[in-house]
């Protein structure tokens, strides 16, 4: 019997107003609860917050009842994997400990129903990009999170807002030119040999046949919530 797969993106938890950020984490938590008794296995390619740094012995406030479904989840006895994005990319591990979510810092290759599926959240992989890679090999380096680790979680957290923000304004003034850059990856990939590519970060939502494989990007939830399901085939969902 074949599983069923659920998958989300961007959700961008904490970037807009107090009023709709309580109405859109209202309404993942209905997903999270929907998914725990409708999937067999979660998948979040990249940008569930905005923005989140997490220290040692403390996580940033909020998001509480996000943390609470998604614990629920993993309790369930179900998997819930988790490709970093852009904006939320210094987890440590509380998500594996405390949680039961795994993390996955860089692209993933996995096996679905005998379908072979490459997951990225899409941040550095155009080609006509060499600004945003260097800013994020900047931000990744091991040794200068460190160094940011020391600093007071209050200041430590504004910081990691800014960054998002300066993360956020640079990939929307980008000029990427005319060809989707993200589904030109996704051709490579294909003829490589796998059936499905799924990135986020552009919020362009997009359903793409290419060959025999197809480049799926489920947009965001700034604008027009949905989720990806596969089983026999894949299809975009809205959710409301």
């Amino acid at each position: 019997m074949k599983k069923t797969y659920f998958f989300i993106s961007d959700i961008h938890l904490g970037l807009q107003s107090r009023e709709v950020e309580k109405e859109k984490e209202k309404l993942l938590v209905k997903f999270l609860d929907y998914a725990r008794t409708s999937c067999d296995e979660l998948f979040i390619i990249g940008d569930l917050f905005d923005y989140w740094f997490e220290y040692k012995r403390v996580i940033q406030k909020g998001f509480i009842k996000t943390l609470a479904a998604l614990t629920e989840f993993a309790d369930s006895g179900k998997k819930v994997h988790y490709v970093i994005g852009n904006h939320d990319f210094l987890h440590r591990d509380f998500f594996e400990k405390e949680i039961g979510v795994k993390l996955y810092g860089e692209p993933i290759d996995v096996l679905l129903n005998d379908k072979r599926f490459f997951m990225a959240h899409g941040d550095g992989l155009v080609k006509n990009d060499l600004g945003y890679k260097i800013l994020k090999k900047i931000l990744r380096n091991k040794y200068l999170q460190k160094i940011y680790s020391l600093v007071h979680p209050d200041l430590g957290i504004k910081i990691a807002s800014s960054t998002s923000k300066t993360s956020r304004d640079y990939t929307a003034n980008k000029n990427y030119g005319k060809v989707d850059g993200l589904f030109e990856t996704a051709k490579l990939k294909i003829d490589s040999g796998f059936d499905f590519v799924s990135f986020g970060h552009s919020h362009l939502r997009t359903f793409e046949k290419y060959k025999s494989g197809s480049y799926i990007n489920l947009g965001s939830w700034l604008d027009k919530p949905c989720y990806g399901k596969f089983s026999e085939t894949f299809e975009i969902i809205d959710w409301k």
